[in-house]
């Protein structure tokens, strides 16, 4: 089981981890009603590391992404969730749009996305490229997302 840590303790952990040689994978998202979609990438993703860390986009930055009435779970409930997985050995929380500040703060091995994104345009690559980490892009599994589930729900009323 993973823990959540605060943004301080999150980074002087990591310096642990990475003087016993570790390799660390960090991801990031909103994790808006976890699915088997987040499931199957967080699972990949641990496959291809030692460490791996989930960035979580705070409640006011996935307002900021995603409208006014999301998310539909509060953002402590979202990072427990995700701490309880297998695959997750670290949850952190950001308040930017992007996770780019603690990216650089931490300088994970792997940086990992999902498929949906062209990872030459996200901003993050451009931080992982600089310290010399690599970006891997996770298969997405079609038709998981939080919104088709947001929009069946709808559709039952």
């Amino acid at each position: 089981m993973g823990q959540v840590l605060p943004e301080l303790d999150l980074i002087n952990r990591v310096k642990e981890i990475k003087t016993l040689g570790k390799l660390i994978g960090l991801t990031n998202g909103c994790f808006d009603i976890l699915h088997i979609g987040h499931i199957e990438s967080l699972k990949l993703a641990k496959n291809q590391c030692d460490c791996l860390i989930v960035l979580v986009n705070s409640d006011l930055s996935v307002q900021e992404l995603k409208g006014k009435n999301r998310p539909i779970i509060n953002e402590t409930d979202r990072c427990e969730l995700l701490a309880a997985l297998i695959y997750v050995d670290y949850v952190g929380l950001f308040n930017e749009s992007t996770p780019k500040r603690l990216i650089s703060l931490i300088k994970p091995d792997i940086y990992f996305k999902g498929s949906d994104y062209d990872l030459t345009k996200l901003p993050e690559s451009k931080i992982v490229e600089t310290y010399g980490g690599k970006i891997v892009s996770l298969n997405f599994l079609p038709n998981n997302s939080t919104s088709n589930i947001i929009n069946k729900i709808k559709s039952l009323s």
